[in-house]
């Protein structure tokens, strides 16, 4: 009878968005996720993707997780919660020690001398470090190593990404979601984790740039020869899509929300070839007040979203052009979030990027395969990456412990028998 695989442990992912939070619920089997849990509600108390009033955030963080829990059939503690905010910033910087030990190898201590010696910046009153990204190492004059550890030099230097973020944003996030009855096991930038997610190993490694768009923020993330080398946040998300509808058609907001999602094409060229043969699609809009309801034209819906999604998409390509890579991303661009999913958006992205664009969905499971829910599974994933990295770097701690204490046993006992 074959031997049932036993999961190894249980990760959740909580996505706190600005229009909608999402949960995800998995076991990690044999270095796989199984999705078990999906659930989201709608975010109340967010702007900015930054929590603004936390009694509403209690309520919207409780109901998705509940509705992970009660889909899997049991319930979560720990959660991995994304970062996200306007005020996240990223930059780069480098660090450098020398290798002092007796035969000049460098271990484990060396590693976090390095980076610790990289993370010394200067930092704004009131930020603090919200994660470390090593990118590379060089011993000597050796670089672009990834792992050090028991290389023979004399100097190890180390090129980090420093994320950083207001002190009072993760103190929220932590204080929301215990209030809700969860704990908070760590945190993870949105855009990383949705890169988690959706990117190979070779997007990561040949250049690709992660676009992941919210409610109010679009993230940004750039990952070369295997590593992130820039991050960004852009204040723009599709809350403006739905904000410009409203006031270009005169309707109110969640009418407009309605439009977007059902009939929003920001593409004139995708426009024109789903009409072709058919005529103009006509669109009932809802007036404000007690006006009657008009009929427009979903080309005249087009004109109000394409502007804004050139816009974003600008907004996006410069900033990947201050950081120097807009000729170096051979794995194109990955469109992630919600406020992805709207017809024709990548068609424009290529247009602004002159590069190749697609929609990045996750594939674990029927229900999770939607760029909203990237970064719920992404943080998933890395939740469960990071948990076995604490186990195994444990385990050879243990082991480190127990060579060092047989050798000391051996050279005690030839000691002995020395002296005998």
């Amino acid at each position: 009878m074959p031997t049932e695989i036993a999961p190894l442990a249980q990760t959740v992912g909580l996505d706190i968005g600005t229009t909608t939070v999402r949960a995800v619920i998995a076991d990690v089997i044999d270095e796989q996720l199984e999705i078990i849990g999906v659930g989201e509600a709608e975010a109340r108390g967010m702007r900015k993707g930054v929590i603004s009033k936390p009694d509403l955030a209690v309520e919207s963080i409780k109901r998705a997780i509940e509705a992970a829990e009660r889909m899997a059939g049991q319930e979560v503690r720990d959660v991995f919660v994304g970062l996200s905010g306007a005020h996240i910033k990223g930059e780069n910087s480098n660090g450098m020690i020398a290798i002092t030990g007796r035969n000049r190898e460098i271990t484990p201590e060396d590693i976090q001398r390095v980076l610790d010696t990289a993370c010394a910046i200067s930092i704004p009153s009131g930020r603090e470090v919200a994660d470390v990204l090593p990118q590379e190492y060089t011993v000597d004059d050796q670089d672009g190593i990834n792992d050090p550890i028991g290389m023979l030099g004399a100097r190890l230097s180390a090129s980090v990404h420093i994320i950083t973020s207001p002190v009072a944003t993760k103190q929220t996030i932590q204080n929301c979601v215990n209030r809700a009855g969860f704990h908070v096991a760590d945190t993870h930038l949105t855009q990383l984790a949705a890169g988690e997610s959706v990117l190979t190993d070779n997007d990561k490694e040949y250049g690709c740039a992660i676009v992941n768009i919210g409610g109010e923020t679009t993230g940004l993330a750039i990952y070369m020869r295997g590593v992130v080398w820039h991050t960004a946040v852009i204040p723009v998300g599709g809350a403006h899509f739905t904000n410009d509808i409203a006031f270009g058609l005169r309707t109110p907001v969640p009418a407009a929300e309605h439009i977007k999602r059902e009939h929003g094409c920001a593409s004139r060229m995708v426009l024109d070839q789903t009409e072709r043969g058919f005529g103009p699609e006509m669109i009932e809009v809802p007036s404000v007040g007690e006006r009657a309801s008009r009929s427009v034209s979903r080309g005249m819906l087009t004109e109000i979203l394409e502007p804004r999604a050139e816009e974003l998409f600008t907004h996006v390509y410069e900033e990947i052009k201050r950081a120097g890579y807009d000729r170096q991303l051979s794995s194109g661009i990955v469109l992630t979030g919600g406020g992805a999913m709207l017809a024709g958006l990548t068609e424009v992205a290529e247009a602004v990027f002159d590069a190749p664009v697609r929609l990045g969905q996750p594939n674990e499971s029927e229900e999770v395969a939607h760029p909203g829910y990237a970064t719920a599974v992404g943080l998933a994933l890395w939740g469960a990456n990071a948990t076995q990295g604490v186990r195994l770097q444990r385990q050879q701690e243990q082991e480190r412990e127990e060579r060092a204490v047989s050798t000391k046993l051996k050279e005690w006992f030839g000691l002995k028998k020395r002296t005998a």
